[in-house]
């Protein structure tokens, strides 16, 4: 289709020559909406409980984190509200999703640069803007951007690229240069499990947009070999020991061997999951919050809550998850055209798939990957833009038949 037949055709769905806009226009998915609501009252609710004995140890008000984290829920909001508003075919147009994907890739790029990007335990992820080196100002992350702008270019590209998807040229080498260049500069950080989590966003999309099975497969085999490739590489350079007591930590986190080091965050974890009981210890009333947890109002809140609010409260949230990610999928499988349905797939395969790592990793089914919960960890820029992709989903709700 011609770029003019598709001006045509966005204009003629916009309602206006040029416009984005589309106020009140159809009824939003009341489903979804209260979901993300519900979820992001909760989180917000333990953000406060779990942040304070943080924020004294800081030399902060014991609300340091929960007030900002409430500010970058406001924002969040209003981010939310303008795309639920924005017919979603606008980020069919190249220049938009390119773009976004242009701009996030070019963080990428100045956030390993020396004086723009801040080092946090390690790892190389945010820039921060003012403040000055001992923290403070704003800081945001590169990598939570990338994750909704691959998703709107990628679609915005399989849409270009129609029924020539079946073709290994059109359908699968681009996405996996452009993926093999965004994973060489998040590993450079290192951010694993946001790699992880990109490159499954990508291979969805490859899939769900019409790439030959066939060559899918060979493509997923082929990267299997790369990584134990990888492995074998990272055993020469740093010996067998490294893996083994990956391995061997994650299988036995309470072994004193490792207890003391490798597992202390994970066993913390564990403790207060196990604590929790049924019904929890209350509101607030959390132990393994006061220092014995590490950064207990980031990845591991939901370990948290388990303490305050018991296997129910545990289970409430789970439920939620599964609740977003079920309307998110039912939206896709209505959406009234493939952009939207492909749009759909990626925003809500991003928020299913960092809520089942996270939940995974803080009850230790699987090793400790860094990685936060949806609407409930720390973070401006991660929530901020999970909210603006829960913005996007709603507006697609909007032209999607729904029952």
């Amino acid at each position: 289709m011609s770029d003019l037949a598709r001006t045509a055709r966005y204009n003629s769905r916009s309602g206006s020559v040029g416009r984005g806009w589309r106020l009140f226009r159809g009824d939003i998915d009341g489903v979804l909406l209260g979901t993300v609501i519900a979820l992001l009252a909760i989180g917000l609710l333990m953000m406060f409980s779990a942040s304070y004995p943080a924020a004294i140890q800081d030399g902060q008000k014991g609300t340091f984190y929960a007030t900002r984290q409430m500010w970058f829920a406001g924002g969040g909001l209003v981010l939310m509200f303008i795309a639920a508003t924005v017919d979603y075919h606008f980020y069919e147009k190249l220049w938009v999703s390119g773009t976004a994907f242009g701009v996030s890739l070019a963080l990428l790029v100045a956030v390993l640069i020396p004086g723009i990007g801040r080092n946090v335990n390690g790892a190389t992820r945010w820039i921060q803007v003012g403040g000055g080196e001992n923290g403070g100002g704003i800081t945001f992350q590169p990598s939570e951007m990338m994750k909704i702008a691959i998703v709107l270019f990628f679609a915005t590209l399989i849409i270009r690229n129609g029924h020539r998807m079946s073709q290994f040229r059109y359908g699968i080498a681009p996405y996996l240069v452009m993926l093999g260049i965004i994973a060489f500069l998040m590993m450079k950080e290192p951010h694993l499990s946001g790699t992880l989590i990109i490159a499954v966003l990508a291979m969805t999309l490859i899939f769900v947009g019409g790439a030959n099975p066939g060559q899918f497969i060979l493509v997923c085999i082929a990267g299997v070999l790369l990584m134990v490739v990888w492995v074998l590489y990272k055993i020469k350079v740093e010996g067998m020991g490294y893996f083994e007591v990956r391995i061997l930590s994650w299988l036995d986190p309470f072994n004193p061997d490792f207890m003391q080091k490798e597992t202390w965050q994970t066993c913390q974890s564990l403790i207060a999951i196990g604590s929790g009981g049924m019904f929890g210890l209350g509101l607030g009333a959390s132990r393994q919050k006061y220092q014995y947890l590490p950064e207990a109002q980031n990845d591991f809140v939901f370990a948290i809550l388990c303490e305050e609010f018991g296997f129910v409260g545990a289970v409430t949230v789970i439920l939620l998850f599964c609740l977003l990610v079920f309307r998110g999928f039912y939206i896709a499988a209505k959406a009234k055209d493939k952009f939207g349905m492909l749009v759909a797939v990626g925003l809500t395969m991003h928020i299913g798939l960092q809520a089942l790592l996270n939940i995974a990793v803080v009850s230790n089914a699987i090793p400790n990957t860094g990685i936060s919960l949806p609407f409930f960890s720390y973070g401006g820029t991660a929530l901020m833009m999970q909210l603006a992709e829960m913005g996007i989903l709603l507006n697609i709700s909007r032209e999607a038949r729904l029952d």
